[in-house]
């Protein structure tokens, strides 16, 4: 027996697979006979259809597997509907159009046994993911690291598993494709999220994703989250922006006082107060980034120790085989 094979890691029963779906009759079957062959049975595995109009809804009836219709429209309210039936404590979330393959769920489910969330980082056949998506997608994903300071390259996957707690608490502030964003936001209060490396292959059907409108929405909608999961970092940052307008005014006055002689003694001390409001501000920022990496330090170290227990036979901890 391999030692991979041999680690703990979530058991397929405790989890279920939800694929939120719109006029996916081309991809949808693949899907499900490609679940089934990695092992996952049927009741474990849940459709949420946004409403299709093709025969989406008939072929995961054929294949024996429930399906529900969403509440809403997008994939958010695809998820947030589908959180209302899961009652496994894991939910595998992947897109319906075949291009998430379903290979490395092996290494997931080891990975979810002790982190809040694992995502599924498109690592391999990125060619497919086009050239603009890939752009916005590092730009997000950066802009989602700041923020909430994480260490992740691909927080746009549609593929990850997470506990199904965390999805049910969610505030559902994010719409659309921004559900990922948020997931991985209230993820990240709960302790380090995982990424793992799968291939993308190539999509089965029409692409619904807008570059533009889509990627816009996601980063506002990571700009709402932070108020939400990271309010400390947000109030300080948006006092932070104090320095710019600051230095702007600064630099008038100063313009003003060398080439002409004129001193804007108003100017100047408002220049010099927002500069002091900014200056404060980000130090406290960088010092909300340094306490919040230091809480992850802790909870990891708290779960290190609790597995300990567990495999030295203290917590009746099992090992999935």
């Amino acid at each position: 027996m391999e030692y991979r094979e041999r680690l703990p890691r979530v058991p397929k029963d405790e989890v279920t697979v939800v694929i939120p779906t719109l006029n996916e009759e081309e991809a949808i079957g693949l899907v499900i006979d490609e679940l089934l062959q990695h092992g996952f049975r049927r009741e474990n595995i849940l459709v949420v259809d946004g409403h299709s109009t093709d025969n989406t809804v008939r072929i995961v009836e054929e294949r024996g597997v429930h399906w529900i219709p969403q509440d809403g429209h997008g994939k958010a309210d695809a998820i947030l509907t589908a959180a209302r039936y899961v009652d496994t404590p894991y939910m595998l979330v992947m897109d319906g159009d075949y291009t998430y393959d379903p290979g490395a769920i092996e290494q997931m489910l080891i990975a979810a046994y002790e982190n809040p969330e694992v995502i599924g980082c498109r690592s391999d056949g990125r060619e497919n993911i086009p050239l603009l998506h890939r752009l916005g997608n590092w730009i997000l994903t950066q802009f989602f690291n700041v923020i909430f300071v994480t260490d992740l390259s691909d927080v746009c996957s549609g593929m990850y598993i997470v506990r199904t707690d965390i999805v049910k608490s969610l505030i559902g502030r994010a719409k659309g494709f921004s559900i990922e964003a948020e997931i991985a936001a209230a993820a990240s209060n709960e302790g380090r999220i995982v990424e793992i490396p799968i291939r993308y292959r190539k999509r089965v059907g029409k692409r619904k994703l807008s570059s533009f409108k889509d990627g816009f929405n996601i980063l506002l909608s990571i700009i709402v989250l932070s108020w939400w999961y990271n309010p400390i970092f947000f109030i300080f940052g948006m006092g932070s922006l104090l320095l710019i307008p600051s230095l702007f005014i600064a630099t008038y006055v100063m313009i003003e006082y060398l080439f002409f002689g004129i001193k804007h003694f108003v100017w100047a001390i408002i220049s010099v107060a927002g500069g002091v409001a900014g200056v404060l501000s980000l130090m406290l920022c960088l010092l909300t980034l340094y306490i919040r990496r230091m809480e992850r330090r802790l909870i990891a170290e708290i779960r290190s120790i609790k597995r300990n227990r567990r495999r030295d036979g203290h917590d009746g901890g099992s090992v999935v085989n």
